[in-house]
């Protein structure tokens, strides 16, 4: 029997949580797996597995997921599914970090709700670790009662977050007598979720499984056969879309949900060994997507929008609707009437949207307006302006304790509102904020912006292509925290890209800090792209996605490694924070 160490780790908001830590018994590789528990379970119930694993050269992680077991919060409960999620990258990183294991030497393996979880971390921060498993994911949770999950978002909208309680039985999740008695026996079992962590495990499905063409990691996937808990058909598609070229589907009949805990349960641990350890017995073959942008699924998906529908098609009439609805009564409300002027996506819509304020022609247009703006890729946007001004807040400060100067360039600033604001709540004074933008309207309202501001004394505002490398390389002074927001994923093309992070690589020192913005996955880009206007030319804004793998393989390929990202609650836009090496 393999003995554990109890420890605690820091996670992204302060809270200590618990984990347990299995040290390799010989031949020590400093190579690691880290286990997710079931939902209501806890890492105290995985010892079966750190010893039935017989992998004694590696070391074994398992955490106690914040309300469950040791880990403190309301049992059952979480701020929201995507700090969960986040709760993974940062046990991880500490794991790498604090004992001393290469991120690619480590194998992950997820169960039920814990699948899911690294599921979506794997596809939202795009890890660079060896393999993972997912046993029994709960992608779709049988809550046989019609009309439950619609119920419960209802209830959830009315009064706020609640409670339910697990119809499970321990008989419904293993045949073995020995667990379904510790399970009824355990303390430590969380019986209750709550219901934004019921509901934001459906909403995670609901965009990682279609989208698991994204996930390139080796990944192995067990089903159990006879699950009275979980779905098997999202369990399939997920598999089937999986973009990996090393994916394995274990399907082990007769089995319950628990898995890993089932009476036979040593059948999908030899599977799970053997997938382990031939991935990590292998050189590592990481896909490249450096030409995502000419062949590949999402090249595929933006060429599809950018197709004309058929005339009479009932998608292309609604759609026709929709835009002689924007242009005729939609014009009453400030936020349409500036993105039919301007573009959806111009610098003046983005400053439209922080401010947040409905405003249109009474009575109906500051209805129409409030609508507009509280649409879930504008809710995302102000929900990215947070995370950028954490992010800034975090490179300022890693700055200040090695001793560095503070210099601000945004390479594409539209107005510059997130900076200013973001500017003005750090705690100690900038050396220099250099903001620019290609548009002469930008330029102009930024810069109206930094007079009242107070910054005018250090800041400029200036014309600038955020696609010169040359032009970038010489910007001087030399910015140890480079901006690019909400502008790379307006370009298709990796060259242009690619030119722009040269120029920032090539005017940054080491040390110097990056921050970039992504949008790996949006639910509207085909009604973007059918309804609203670019403000490059005035036509349909068709957008390509890239997903983070891409968009990191790309920052690092031009001299910048990531260290922290932020993702808003729904997965669609992520902020990133690298270091210049």
């Amino acid at each position: 029997m393999r003995k554990a160490e109890e420890r605690f780790f820091t996670t992204h908001d302060s809270v200590e949580l618990f984990y347990r830590h299995w040290p390799a018994t010989q031949s020590h590789t400093k190579k690691a797996i880290v286990i997710f528990h079931r939902g209501h379970e806890h890492s105290g119930r995985l010892q079966h597995i750190a010893d039935e694993l017989q992998l004694p050269g590696y070391d074994l992680f398992a955490w106690d997921a914040r309300g469950h077991g040791r880990s403190p919060g309301a049992r059952g409960d979480s701020p929201g599914f995507a700090a969960s999620v986040r709760d993974i990258d940062y046990f991880v990183r500490h794991i790498s970090t604090v004992h001393g294991i290469l991120a690619e030497n480590i194998s992950v393996i997820g169960q039920s709700v814990g699948a899911v979880l690294v599921a979506a971390w794997a596809h939202d921060y795009a890890p660079q670790i060896r393999c993972l498993v997912l046993t029994a994911p709960a992608f779709k949770v049988k809550l046989y009662v019609p009309f439950a999950r619609a119920g419960l978002g209802l209830l959830y909208k009315l009064r706020g977050n609640f409670f339910v309680t697990s119809y499970i039985k321990a008989k419904f999740l293993t045949h073995d007598t020995a667990r379904i008695a510790s399970y009824n026996s355990d303390p430590l079992i969380t019986r209750n979720i709550s219901v934004r962590i019921l509901l934001g495990l459906y909403d995670a499905a609901d965009r990682v499984v279609p989208d698991a063409q994204s996930i390139t990691l080796p990944t192995q996937v067990l089903i159990s056969g006879n699950d009275w808990v979980v779905e098997q058909g999202p369990q399939r598609q997920f598999y089937d879309n999986l973009g990996s070229s090393a994916k394995e589907l274990v399907e082990l009949p007769g089995f319950l949900h628990d898995t890993l805990g089932e009476k036979d349960r040593q059948l999908a641990l030899d599977k799970i060994r053997a997938f382990v350890t031939r991935q990590q017995d292998s050189a590592a073959q990481p896909v490249s997507l450096r030409d995502a942008d000419r062949q590949g699924y999402t090249f595929n998906e933006a060429a599809r929008n950018k197709q004309p529908l058929p005339l009479l098609s009932p998608k292309n009439l609604q759609f026709a609707f929709t835009r002689l609805s924007m242009r005729t009564l939609g014009r009453s409300a400030e936020g349409i009437r500036l993105g039919l002027d301007t573009g959806f996506d111009s610098g003046a819509t983005l400053d439209y949207v922080y401010r947040n304020e409905a405003s249109g022609t009474p009575p109906l247009g500051k209805l129409i307006d409030r609508n507009y703006l509280d649409a879930i890729g504008w809710r995302g946007i102000r929900v990215r302006k947070n995370h950028l001004h954490e992010a800034i807040a975090e490179a300022a400060q890693r700055l200040r304790t090695a001793g560095q100067p503070v210099r601000i360039l945004d390479i594409a600033a539209g107005h510059g509102r997130y900076v200013i604001d973001a500017a003005k709540q750090l705690p100690s004074k900038l050396e220099s904020i250099i903001l620019r933008d290609y548009s002469d309207a930008n330029v102009r309202a930024g810069t109206a912006l930094l007079e009242q501001s107070g910054l005018a004394d250090i800041a400029t505002f200036s014309n600038g292509d955020a696609f010169d490398e040359d032009s970038l390389a010489a910007i001087a002074p030399s910015p140890t925290i480079a901006i690019a927001s909400g502008i790379y994923e307006l370009i298709h093309e990796n060259n242009k890209l690619q030119s722009s992070l040269r120029g920032l690589s090539r005017c940054m020192a080491a040390g110097s800090y990056l921050i970039y913005t992504g949008q790996p996955w949006h639910p509207q880009l085909e009604f973007i792209a059918r309804t609203l206007t670019s403000h490059r030319d005035g036509k349909a804004w068709v957008m390509r996605r890239r997903t983070q793998l891409e968009l990191d393989q790309l920052v690092r390929h031009n001299g910048f490694t990531k260290v922290e990202q932020w993702i808003d609650e729904w997965g669609i836009f992520t902020v990133s924070l690298a270091m210049r090496h």
